[in-house]
């Protein structure tokens, strides 16, 4: 395995985690923020640019994971380093939501 197989599974797992708050909020009808809200990341975009914007995330994570080297869900070292793109997006999101939703206090 080569050493960019590694570094295309951590931001795999980070465009993945990405795509959850867009898909959520966006299949739910609800506005949140986005790269192309005005202040981007911080002012809303629509339900229906959120739902673009998780899909698209969602397939390069794809394209990361499934489509650079060998991903094998079998191998704890595969999985490791895509959990800990998850993890490190997953506490940068919390921190930066938190701070425009209350979450932080």
């Amino acid at each position: 395995m080569r050493w960019y197989h590694y570094l295309s599974y951590f931001f795999g797992g980070a465009f993945l985690v990405n795509a959850l708050p867009h898909l959520g909020n966006g299949l739910s009808g609800h506005a949140f923020q986005s790269p192309f809200a005005s202040p981007p990341g911080e002012g809303l975009s629509s339900s229906t640019v959120n739902v673009l914007w998780g899909l698209l995330n969602l397939a390069v994570a794809y394209l990361l994971v499934c489509r650079v080297g060998k991903f094998e869900l079998r191998r704890t070292r595969h999985v490791l380093v895509l959990g800990a793109g998850i993890l490190v997006l997953s506490l940068l999101l919390a921190h930066t939501f938190g701070r425009l939703h209350g979450g932080l206090r």
